[in-house]
């Protein structure tokens, strides 16, 4: 008996791998392609929303901020002023407990 679908079993395999290439979220500057809907909705007038970046080390969203001196990175805030952040899961505590003294 033959098999039918051989022929088709590496273009599968070459398609399911281009899957998995996923597109940039981040721009070359590490600026997000997409800011969040949730964040849009939430982020006060003011501020620029074309170059915001998620920061790593506080989970907090960042925006450039430009004027006549400098380009400075400033939090992305909400209309009462806080600052706009993702949940931050706190690390895992280790309990250690003292060895057993054995008689």
């Amino acid at each position: 008996m033959k098999t039918v679908f051989r022929p088709v079993a590496p273009l599968l395999l070459v398609l399911g791998l281009a899957a998995c290439a996923a597109e940039p979220t981040v721009t070359e500057e590490g600026y997000l392609i997409v800011v969040p809907e949730q964040v849009v909705a939430m982020a006060a007038p003011y501020q620029d929303l074309t170059a915001v970046q998620l920061n790593p080390n506080d989970g907090c969203y960042w925006y450039r901020h430009e004027n006549a001196v400098e380009v400075t990175m400033l939090p992305l805030r909400t209309n009462a002023g806080n600052p706009i952040c993702t949940v931050v899961e706190a690390p895992a505590t280790v309990e250690t407990t003292a060895p057993t003294p054995t008689t």
